[in-house]
């Protein structure tokens, strides 16, 4: 895996910092303030701060040209996170797969990540129909069915399972069809394993062009803190503190429900499961976490994901494959947590009863079809397929478009830590998984680089017993 230093210098040769290379320096370059000097999370936060007041300023004395600068700033930003999603997925899975080649045992692999996919999902939807139940969100609201409206595009299970092959090669890229992507880069993955050596060509090609793209969208997550003041003004500015009020009760849920999952049951887990400290976890994994919350994008934040992974000590090999499939699969926020809290919020409104028989199709659509998700930022497309099986109206779906940018930084930020914490759990259960760099993982700002560690019997690639 490439490394991810930013850093600028043209100077390979190490420095000193004695007093004549002080005097060497050009003027305004000596000790002062700089913005690489500022730890990227202090960035991240600055930027948040920022982007509340400006869109408050916004709001409150209706400057418009601001609004639409703020608009323009976070679209942009969004924009470049989605031009590099396409052919990021296709590689990225492509590569994990025949990177699994490397490992002993790797269907066990494989097969084990997929089953701790489907636990922790599970988890994560039982948490979010109780919590629903329990304080009943669509009561009180003041809204009515009226409020709501079709969104332009569905899903349905037919969609679903007949979307997952694409009619041709191009249209999945051109139309961001990330599930048809996944599926033809999944097949060009078994293939090149299946020809072997003959297609080491296009192996060593692929792999080239993923880090090409990882450096390229690395660029890009650099100017998260600029867009998380486009993106939190925006929505502070279109939608305001007032809109909060008519989806307290729900806003607040789908917080409860994700920080249930992400400070309660991955913790559990990390003790019980994988027998490792979950403070660590949190140390080594915050960069990606803090990214997730900001970028609304599991995809987009993937080459952090990556990293701080590998930071925790799971085998380069497996990770490569893990995170990517996780990337686009894995959605403890996005599609267990939210959409059963939406269903039952929705049902509310519309004055559905939901019985027992609504609530397991709630946890099967939840466990089953969160690759509808694609890793994108919202999660319209999983919330219509749950709405479309419980045979709810789909206008619930307006209800619910206003306040989704905020919903969302909080899913994306859960999304993506079960997305590391399952080659965690998986990695210590297969007793491949470095403790000692897993303990001493760091909550380093992520644009610091990290040097390779020399190729010595004990770190050499760790393969399942």
């Amino acid at each position: 895996m490439p490394n991810w230093s930013v850093s600028v210098s043209t100077n390979s040769e190490p420095t000193t910092t004695g007093k004549a290379d002080q005097a060497e320096q050009p003027a305004g370059s000596g000790p002062g303030f700089s913005l690489r000097k500022v730890p990227f999370w202090a960035q991240i936060v600055a930027g948040l701060v920022l982007g509340v007041l400006l869109g408050w300023l916004a709001r409150s004395q209706d400057i418009s040209w601001l609004y639409s600068t703020l608009d323009h700033i976070g679209g942009i930003f969004v924009q470049l996170l989605k031009l590099a999603v396409a052919p990021l997925v296709f590689f990225a899975i492509l590569v994990s797969i025949t990177n699994l080649r490397k490992v002993n045992n790797a269907a066990r692999l494989a097969s084990r990540t997929l089953l701790w996919f489907l636990i922790t999902s599970l988890i994560a939807v039982v948490i979010g129909i109780v919590i629903g139940l329990l304080t009943n969100p669509g009561s009180g609201t003041g809204l009515t069915p009226k409020d709501g409206g079709k969104p332009e595009g569905s899903g349905s299970w037919i969609d679903f399972l007949t979307g997952i092959v694409p009619t041709d090669v191009i249209t999945p890229f051109t139309e961001l069809n990330v599930l048809q992507i996944v599926f033809l880069a999944a097949v060009a993955g078994i293939a090149a394993l299946k020809l072997g050596d003959r297609a080491a060509p296009v192996l060593a090609l692929s792999e080239s062009v993923l880090e090409l793209l990882q450096k390229a969208l690395w660029w890009v997550i650099r100017l998260a803190p600029l867009g998380t003041v486009g993106l939190i003004g925006t929505a502070i500015a279109g939608y305001g503190w007032d809109l909060l009020g008519d989806y307290a009760t729900f806003t607040a849920d789908v917080y409860i429900g994700c920080a249930l999952v992400l400070f309660g049951v991955y913790p559990l887990l990390l003790v019980t499961v994988a027998k490792v400290s979950p403070l660590q976890f949190f140390k080594g994994a915050w960069p990606a976490i803090q990214l997730a919350f900001v970028s609304r994008s599991s995809v987009g934040t993937m080459p952090v994901t990556v990293r701080v992974t590998e930071r925790l000590g799971v085998p380069k090999e497996y990770t490569s494959f893990a995170v990517p499939f996780g990337a686009t699969t894995k959605m403890d926020g996005c599609a267990a947590i939210y959409p059963s809290l939406a269903a039952i919020f929705i049902a509310e409104i519309f004055n559905v009863q939901l019985g027992i028989q609504d609530y397991l199709l709630i946890a099967f659509v939840s466990v089953v079809g969160s690759a509808a998700t694609a890793g994108l930022t919202g999660a319209t497309v999983m919330l219509t397929l749950t709405l479309s099986t419980l045979g709810l109206p789909l206008e619930g779906v307006g209800l619910l478009l206003a306040i989704d940018p905020i919903l969302d930084m909080m899913r994306t930020a859960t999304n993506v830590a079960g997305q590391a914490l399952v080659p965690v759990i998986v990695a210590a259960r297969e007793k491949i998984l470095d403790h000692d760099k897993y303990n001493s993982a760091s909550a380093s700002p992520i644009d610091e680089p990290e040097p390779e560690p020399e190729p010595t019997a004990k770190n050499a690639v760790p393969v399942a017993a």
